[in-house]
């Protein structure tokens, strides 16, 4: 019984401290779970830098890429929950933990839930080197070549693996996975002809899109995307089982104070509903998407 009141004692004493403090007074962490040039990178560093701004505090985007995300998101969950180290998580928060026996964390209870940040299609690139100008051509070809075109992804269990798994499957095609780490090495095989196409988070291919150095094909979502019009969807291109977008959020440990949880979502509202911070997105092929911590929550537990 002392032993309990004792832990119970110290526990409201550093509330109270935690409360009295003006958060942030110092740098917070923003662990990104894949690496530079990711689309959780990208909305990483445009939130990072307007929070920095509004706190006088830097937000320090700290990549941690592997596993398709699961490292970053072991990270996270073993951090302190003080509300200094929070984390950017998209689909491969939920799915690293559902295709091994063994889970090393549980996406639902082991992460307070901060708010949602963005949504963003899926879309189907291919190298310049691919016979194939549109969707179509490119299930053919895939089709007259059974298992010899081989698909990239950011990782077994990431959002790219899952969103070209999809898409494999509902065109009836057999093509070889190959996992990558870092998105340069995605380029180059792409550009080289090794790896003939790729389901991208938009934001992550728009810099070789607009390069004309890859070329879209088609997106997975029900409309068009504002930043590639003349892009089709996919049920455009004849493929109406095919539906596939990406979705990104902030989480922390559990246990994190509700008066930080409160200020960072609230905080991250406002800034995504600035006109600039929504152009910037747009221009990268994503649309701000705003919410409550509970709605965050809802999301995932549905997804999951």
């Amino acid at each position: 019984m002392k032993k309990a009141m004792t832990l119970l004692l110290v526990s409201l004493l550093s509330a109270s401290a935690w409360s009295a403090e003006q958060y942030p007074s110092k740098p917070i962490r923003l662990v990104v779970p894949f690496p530079p040039g990711a689309a959780s990178d990208f909305l990483a560093r445009v939130v990072g830098q307007q929070l920095g701004e509004l706190y006088g505090q830097q937000v320090v985007i700290d990549n941690r890429p592997g596993a398709g995300g699961l490292i970053g998101s072991q990270i996270v969950a073993k951090a302190n929950p003080d509300g200094y180290t929070l984390g950017m998580v998209g689909q491969p928060h939920l799915s690293n933990v559902l295709i091994r026996d063994s889970r090393p964390y549980d996406p639902l209870k082991d992460f307070d839930s901060v708010g949602l940040v963005a949504v963003l299609p899926n879309v189907v690139v291919v190298g310049n080197s691919v016979p194939a100008k549109n969707l179509p051509e490119l299930i053919a070809l895939a089709k007259s070549k059974p298992g010899q075109l081989n698909f990239g992804s950011a990782g077994t269990g990431s959002s790219s693996h899952l969103a070209g798994e999809m898409f494999v499957a509902a065109a009836g095609i057999k093509a070889v996975h190959v996992p990558f780490k870092l998105f340069s090495d995605v380029f180059a095989e792409m550009i080289q002809g090794r790896i003939q196409f790729y389901v991208f988070p938009l934001p992550a291919a728009m810099p070789m899109l607009k390069d004309t150095r890859l070329k879209a094909v088609a997106v997975g979502t029900p409309s068009r995307a504002a930043a590639l019009p003349g892009v089709p969807t996919a049920k455009e291109a004849g493929m109406a089982n095919y539906e596939s977008e990406s979705w990104f959020g902030i989480v922390g440990p559990a246990g994190m104070p509700k008066a930080a949880i409160a200020r960072l979502n609230a905080d991250i509202v406002k800034t995504l509903q600035r006109p600039d911070v929504r152009k910037r997105f747009e221009a990268q092929g994503a649309e701000a998407r705003a919410g409550s911590p509970g709605d965050f929550q809802k999301l995932q537990r549905d997804e999951s």
